[in-house]
């Protein structure tokens, strides 16, 4: 995507383990040089609330799509200013972290440095460089705790962290070139990500279609009393979701365990395993061997699965069950849905994926500004829908896989396309603020004022943060 671009002409060994060597005239300097600790406190807790994020960096939250609770007062929060470090030390080894460009406030048990003005650093020189995958280990490494969620970097581990420092003027030429190139990849993936709205618009229509008309464009209407859902077949029912379900059941969620997931081992399905109607049979996380796991959970192939908590966007999400291993159970942010003989599984999945269902789901998820939305059992027993019988419920939905395998075959394409987008843009990124790459030739030919500034990327297409503790207030 940008050719031309080489090392530089000589090099010396590096002070960060990860990494093999720097340009030659760069200069290394330990964090502690760079940055000190600050502890300032908001009096009011009135000041802008940010989120620190391994995605984002440092954002004002009043811009993100945050579901983690939201304190009663942010009086003793801590004061971050512009060109201020912000770490969570609870999840630094993801890499949240980044320097602020705002003033705001952070959570008090979040890091705050700030520049001696010794070292000549650049803001967005080192907000690039201390995200890349070579710092992230290091943080990673020099964290300390009894498990990786709960691993903490404590300032003077930070301090202790050689850091680079190229020439200032050398510095802009890597902050623009990063931010030309960021942009336009950003541009290929928006392209990307409007192509898949397209797709799920279109997917929305046919099973709006399907499950409120049926297959053939013949048959007698009547009206259903429903204002969203209007005329429907007249020999089709109309019914409250619970009358044709054996029971809902809630998952479990227990402590996850270390390491890699054993094939004996128990495991708890994610909320990412659930995306408009598809499912990722490797979301999972390990459960310790000595858990005693409640019966009557356990996922089998061919389980509707539903999330009952999630954001505002995804509360209510459901997909069947598909390629299980054995062991596995839900979380306790789900509901599995058990039909009686009366209701086709994946017709359900369909009319659940429907808009009908949609608006009834949103309307019925209980969750304030800043908590996660939830649907209660009641909730979802009560949904309304239009029910033809068993065998034409069959039918629509062999005609609707049918269709729908194909637009999710362009879509799935394309966020394939996004991922590797994402991969691309991560190494050319630390590659640059690494000096493995120079960019000084490349970012003087390109113009001094930047494009005027495009909207911010909603990428709606990576996990959601709920499975972060509840007690962590960033969306890392």
């Amino acid at each position: 995507m940008i050719e031309g671009l080489k090392p530089y002409p000589s090099y010396k060994p590096a002070e960060l383990p990860t990494l093999d060597e720097v340009p030659s005239h760069w200069d290394q300097r330990r964090a502690k040089f760079l940055f000190r600790e600050v502890d300032e406190r908001s009096q009011t807790g009135a000041e802008e609330l940010l989120s620190v994020s391994h995605k984002t960096g440092i954002t004002p939250r009043s811009q993100k799509n945050v579901t983690m609770f939201k304190a009663e007062s942010y009086v003793g929060h801590k004061l971050c200013r512009p060109n201020d470090l912000a770490i969570n030390t609870m999840w630094a080894w993801m890499g949240a972290l980044g320097v602020s460009r705002h003033v705001g406030i952070v959570s008090p048990a979040y890091g705050v440095y700030r520049p001696t003005g010794r070292g000549g650093l650049v803001p967005a020189y080192t907000d690039a460089l201390l995200r890349t995958p070579a710092f992230v280990h290091e943080y990673n490494r020099r964290s300390t705790g009894i498990q990786s969620s709960r691993l903490r970097l404590y300032p003077e581990e930070f301090l202790r962290i050689p850091l680079l420092v190229p020439p200032v003027g050398e510095q802009h030429a890597i902050a623009k070139f990063i931010d030309h190139a960021d942009r336009r990849i950003r541009r290929y993936i928006r392209a990307k990500q409007k192509l898949i709205n397209l797709l799920e618009e279109q997917k929305q229509a046919i099973i709006h279609q399907a499950v409120t008309r049926g297959l053939s464009p013949d048959v007698r209407l009547k009206p259903s009393g429903i204002e969203w859902l209007g005329d429907v077949p007249e020999h089709w029912e109309i019914a409250r979701l619970g009358t044709h379900l054996l029971g809902v059941d809630q998952g479990w969620s227990p402590r996850a365990a270390e390491g890699e997931l054993e094939e004996t081992q128990w495991a708890v399905l994610s909320l990412s395993a659930i995306r408009r109607g598809r499912f990722d049979s490797t979301a999972l996380k390990p459960i310790p061997r000595e858990t005693i796991v409640p019966q009557g959970i356990e996922l089998s192939d061919g389980d509707i699965v539903i999330t009952r908590s999630n954001t505002r966007k995804l509360v209510g999400d459901v997909a069947i069950v598909k390629g299980s291993r054995r062991r596995t159970i839900m979380s306790d942010l789900m509901y599995r849905l058990r039909p009686k003989a009366s209701a086709d599984s994946h017709y359900l999945l369909y009319s659940l994926l429907s808009r009908g269902c949609r608006l009834q789901m949103e309307r019925e998820a209980r969750g304030s500004s800043g908590t996660m939305p939830k649907l209660s059992q009641r909730h979802v027993t009560g949904l309304l829908l239009a029910l033809p019988p068993i065998e034409e419920q069959a039918a629509i939905a062999k005609n609707l896989h049918d269709a729908i395998v194909r637009l999710d075959s362009v879509s799935g394409s394309a966020m394939d396309e996004i991922s590797l987008l994402r991969e691309y843009r991560t190494r050319l990124i630390s590659d640059v603020v690494t000096g493995k790459l120079d960019v000084r030739e490349a970012a003087a030919r390109l113009p001094d004022d930047p494009d005027p500034d495009e909207p911010d990327l909603v990428d709606d297409l990576d996990p959601t943060d709920d499975d972060l503790p509840p007690d962590e207030e960033s969306d890392a």
